[in-house]
């Protein structure tokens, strides 16, 4: 099917490739809400429980087969990504619904909304349909793939909710954590009973005493509904606690994603033009750490410092996207089920070439915990000569990991390295040695 042909309301088309990206795509301008892509895997018209339900703080199916990749900017365009490997979804999943839901507005606000198919192997469009006629809602079923006889089909759907992306979620049955009850103070205790002096315990006699009770067995946690909410750190509001997001165990991914807003104007315009292509722009991102032992060191893709998750310092680096083409920006993992082993982690980006300063990237910083809402800002205009920004701070307070907003633009004195400027900054106190990559 050529890319030009779009797809109209309640048509079909196969879909013949193993795995596919289905990508959401829209046009960024100023007071555009903000678009997420989520995917639910049906049986029957409805979910089999809150697992089957993919979105951005639940960022991949237990089976492997439904994968949210994030988002992407590139000029005026906005891509949210789903990957759907079709030799991993589960028999009975009959249906894979795709969804848009948009945050802090309506779809009306919304311009140039598609989605398309595309296959992920060799890269060719399978289907595509374009959403014109939005209004009030707030979610939209934008599309479907579906089993019939042994093969998958993709059909052009278009319906939406002004209930946004919990009433869309509930029609299926997830149960929704509603944020009034998140907020809903908890029932006061009964007041305690004046103190009483404590009286003497008989003594025990020491023959025939009775064997303990067997334990009772554990009664299985009721599942946690799930959370819709998005946490945005701001000046005002810069620190979050992960332990009340729900983010105390699993992989805490850290995306760095970024745009130029507009060309570096007296720089020449052959870099101008270079940097808005993305093309010799070259962004790391890097955490210093120190562990509870004492132990400090750099996580970065100079040197080839990239960490590992199994064994000390338990942060990893995924590599080092020099291009632009991986499409998901920089991203590194923290492990929280060692959390208890970290004091402090510091992430910050350096410009390693291809700008003189951070001034006219527009940068997001995302933190998504694998069981927890996701923790998101975007850093400040940058007005300083600025190679070195200071993005987070997390802090270990008793076992609780807390996020802290920095955002703070830091100017390498002649001869620093943007290393060693942060770690004065924030008194490390490491011994740094000129590295490359």
């Amino acid at each position: 099917m050529g890319a030009s042909m779009t797809m109209q309301k309640g048509t079909n088309v196969p879909v013949p490739a193993g795995t596919v990206r289905v990508e959401l795509g829209w046009r960024a301008a100023a007071g555009t809400p903000d678009v997420d892509g989520s995917a639910l895997l049906l049986v029957s018209g409805k979910v089999r429980d809150d697992t089957d339900f993919v979105f951005y703080n639940q960022p991949a199916h237990a089976s492997g087969a439904v994968r949210h990749e994030g988002k992407r900017t590139a000029g005026d365009g906005v891509t949210d990504t789903l990957l759907v490997d079709f030799g991993r979804v589960e028999p009975a999943i009959d249906r894979i619904i795709v969804a848009a839901s948009a945050d802090g507005g309506t779809f009306g606000r919304v311009s140039g909304l598609y989605v398309r198919v595309v296959d992920a192997a060799g890269g060719a469009e399978l289907a595509r349909f374009d959403s014109t006629d939005a209004t009030i809602e707030t979610a939209f079923i934008l599309g479907e793939l579906y089993r019939r006889q042994g093969a998958w089909k993709f059909r052009a759907v278009g319906q939406g909710y002004s209930s946004g992306l919990e009433g869309l979620a509930t029609d299926f049955g997830i149960s929704v954590d509603e944020p009034q009850q998140a907020a809903a103070p908890a029932p006061a205790r009964p007041a305690a009973p004046a103190p009483v002096p404590p009286t003497p315990p008989a003594p025990t006699p020491t023959l025939h005493v009775a064997p303990p009770a067997p334990p009772a067995p554990p009664t299985p946690a009721p599942p946690q509904p799930v959370r819709l909410s998005k946490v945005t750190l701001t000046k005002e509001a810069p620190s979050v606690s992960l332990a009340k997001q729900g983010g105390t165990s699993g992989a805490l991914r850290v995306n760095l994603n970024w745009e130029v807003r507009k060309q570096f104007k007296g720089w020449g315009a052959k870099l101008g033009r270079a940097v808005a292509m993305h093309g010799d722009l070259d962004l790391d991102l890097c955490a210093l750490y120190e562990l509870t032992d004492g132990r400090k060191g750099v996580v970065q893709a100079l040197g080839n410092a990239f960490g590992s998750l199994a064994q000390p310092p338990f942060i990893h680096l995924d590599g080092d996207d020099r291009t632009g083409a991986l499409s998901t920006g920089e991203n590194m993992t923290v492990n929280l089920d060692r959390k208890d082993l970290l004091r402090r982690v510091l992430i910050f980006v350096t410009i390693y070439e291809g700008a003189r300063s951070f001034a006219d990237l527009h940068a997001t910083v995302t933190l998504q915990p694998q069981n927890g809402a996701a923790i998101d800002f975007s850093l400040d205009e940058c007005t300083v000569p600025s190679t070195v920004c200071a993005l987070a701070l997390i802090t270990n307070n008793g076992g609780d990991l807390t996020v802290q907003r920095e955002a703070r633009y830091l100017v390498p004195d002649r001869g620093v390295s943007p290393q060693r400027t942060i770690d004065a900054a924030y008194g490390w106190g490491m011994n740094w040695t000129p590295g490359r990559k």
